[in-house]
């Protein structure tokens, strides 16, 4: 897919990103044993060819100069960090060997240029060593103390029977196998993983300004030639770049919740058959291939199982974004061939009829409501708060009790709000996930003509994947708003009220769930425990939270397939949560409410843990200090004076 996306946008700060993240290697060693690892060979081999480009001007190799750069004092400096750029090479190998070899991590492969790489790296220190012993061997220059390592191997060269004249006749040779060793490692880097080294740091510096929940956009939709990829040669140019910057090291793989849980997808698969398709027919065309994608690509238990969860995009040191790939892919079956799963058709047919993908009429939105002291706006009405319910807020029934719960907390706390009512319509994030781009597109631009029908200074939701679409992806097409998500709301305004409610209610052991798009996208991890630290409740963390949280399954329109039991997402998270063994889970999530009450369901788990929105616990608990009948601002002002 073509992009009119600027990727020579502020020059400075992208050379600055590529200097921190390339040369940095700040993403790298986030991961201390491959961290350091890597970082050893980087630098030792970064240091050794910046060393050995200064060493052949000061000789006048193939440049038609000299550059005297060098004192005495100087040099020895030189030889000195020479030597232990070697060394650390060679220590970065043998703990890459170690890490391949013997601790064998699940997500890592070992193929023939893994090894050769490593292989390569190791000989060319290892003969450079050698050169540097014979030639202190033969000359013992003042400096020899300074080269650690080759006057070692001098020193061990001494104890030979080797004469300074033979070691004349030798020492050529191995210098031309160094030489030889240096070029033939050059010349490998187009055809082995290697070419990371190069086509990493150039994909950091022109890689995407579009914050980690906006999707490309399709331009002028309606007379576009391409919408999404079904061949190679329609991804964007940054993607292609993509392909080549992979490192395959296995770290999407690591913490795709879709791989964990046994399912048959991978981003680094993924990428792994892209850059294969790539090289086959752009690359390296052969005789008979083509450009189309591979079978293997489109299945629909492989490319509809990324929740699009966001945590490879954190994880990746080159800034690769394997969503983003899927979901062109996806656009392309559901926009030009129509080859798409059947609950995906469905769910797309419900939009296209009724305007939300739950397919119930816009005249349901409201049924949630009855007997509640609700403000329905009017156009050219103004208000401090326009909430946002949301579709699964308005028909989904187990969400609708947290709609309830967030009107009583609004009126309770004396905020000046306001609803939709039935005008209010889809955001339409579940199609833009799904690869409807055109739906996606007609319901930001209704919604956008529909906001600026009324004066709001805050536009809050309950669901992160409206706060995304919302925050992220419609000022792209002119909707530009303050939007919070409700944790963010409540923990601002009650900290405005200076209100710490004791929580009488009986949770037990409780632990809250980072949903993906409120916390990796938007980094709200503090707000939402700072609301229950205010109910005097302390949550129990689980292995997987806050940044590195386990997603709940349901993003990326997830949520509406069917998967096998053995195979479900929800079931790996609530795993997590059993292992604490808690009473409570919190989410502050509509999409991970339900994941997590399926998967309750599923495990007959029901009636020994409860799953509550952190609206739901907020309400009971300010209900056990205000009863129905006292003023809740008076009740608290005076509670808090007193």
């Amino acid at each position: 897919m073509t992009t009119t996306e600027r990727r020579i946008s502020k020059p400075w700060s992208r050379l600055g990103e590529t200097l921190l993240y390339a040369f940095g290697q700040i993403r790298t060693v986030k991961k201390a044993y491959p961290g350091i690892t890597h970082l050893l060979i980087f630098w030792g081999v970064l240091i050794q060819l910046i060393g050995t480009a200064i060493k052949i001007m000061q000789m006048g190799l193939f440049v038609p100069f000299t550059w005297p750069l060098f004192s005495d004092k100087v040099y020895f400096g030189y030889e000195l960090i020479m030597d232990l750029a070697g060394a650390a090479i060679l220590v970065g190998v043998l703990m890459a060997l170690i890490r391949r070899l013997f601790i064998r991590p699940d997500y890592m492969e070992n193929t023939w240029d893994d090894y050769y790489a490593l292989v390569l790296l190791a000989l060319i220190p290892l003969v450079g060593f050698f050169t540097e012993g014979l030639r202190i061997f033969i000359r013992k220059p003042d400096w020899a103390s300074w080269a650690p390592i080759g006057n070692w191997t001098a020193g061990l060269l001494q104890n030979t029977s080797l004469t300074a004249a033979q070691a004349s006749i030798i020492h050529p040779y191995i210098f031309i196998l160094h030489v030889g060793l240096g070029l033939l490692i050059v010349a490998s880097i187009p055809f082995t993983k290697m070419r990371h080294m190069i086509f990493t740091p150039i994909h950091i510096f022109f890689k995407t300004s579009r914050g980690k929940g906006e999707l490309e956009s399709i331009d002028d939709i309606m007379n576009a030639e391409e919408l999404g990829a079904t061949a190679i040669n329609e991804f964007s140019s940054l993607n292609l770049l993509a392909f080549d910057a992979c490192l395959q090291c296995g770290r999407c793989e690591e913490v795709c919740p879709a791989s964990i849980s046994g399912l048959n997808y991978s981003p680094r698969t993924l990428l792994l058959m892209l850059r294969e398709t790539m090289a086959e027919s752009l690359l390296f065309p052969q005789e008979g291939s083509d450009s189309n994608l591979t079978p293997d690509l489109l299945k629909e238990e492989y490319l509809w199982s990324c929740t699009t969860c966001g945590h490879c995009l954190d994880v990746c040191p080159a800034f690769i974004r394997p969503p983003e790939q899927v979901i062109d892919i996806r656009r392309a079956q559901v926009l030009m061939t129509g080859d798409v799963p059947t609950t995906v058709g469905e769910t797309l047919r419900n939009f296209e009829r009724q305007g939300n993908p739950w397919g119930m009429p816009s005249q349901d939105r409201m049924s949630w409501s009855e007997g509640l002291n609700i403000r329905v706006l009017n156009p050219g009405d103004e208000v401090d708060v326009l909430y946002y319910v949301g579709c699964a807020g308005s028909f989904d029934d187990r969400n609708k009790r947290v709609t309830r719960a967030f009107i009583d907390v609004l009126n309770k706390l004396g905020v000046d709000y306001g609803v939709l009512g039935e005008a209010e319509m889809c955001c339409g994030e579940t199609a833009r996930r799904m690869g409807n781009e055109y739906l996606f597109q007609v319901a930001a631009e209704e919604n956008i003509a529909l906001f600026s029908e009324y004066t709001f200074k805050t536009l809050v939701t309950l669901c992160p994947h409206g706060l995304n679409t919302f925050r992220n992806e419609y000022p792209r097409y002119g909707g530009s708003f303050k939007v919070l998500h409700a944790s963010e709301f409540l923990a601002e305004k009650l900290q405005e009220m200076n209100i710490k409610i004791p929580g009488e209610a009986n949770y037990g052991k409780l632990t809250f769930h980072d949903s993906c798009y409120l916390g990796r996208y938007h980094d709200v991890y503090a707000q939402p425990r700072q609301v229950l630290t205010q109910l005097d409740l302390k949550p129990l963390e689980m292995k997987a939270s806050r940044e590195n949280s386990f997603c709940c399954g349901g993003g990326g329109g997830a949520m509406w397939l069917e998967t096998a039991a053995d195979t479900r997402i929800n079931h790996n998270r609530l795993n997590h949560a059993l292992e604490l063994e808690v009473d409570t889970i919190t989410t502050a999530c509509p999409y991970c409410l339900i994941m997590f009450d399926d998967a309750l369901r599923s495990k007959g788990l029901t009636e020994s843990i409860q799953v509550l929105d952190l609206v739901e616990i907020l309400n009971t608990s300010i209900q056990y200090i205000t009863g129905s009948i006292i003023d809740p601002v008076i009740y608290l002002t005076s509670w808090i004076s007193s």
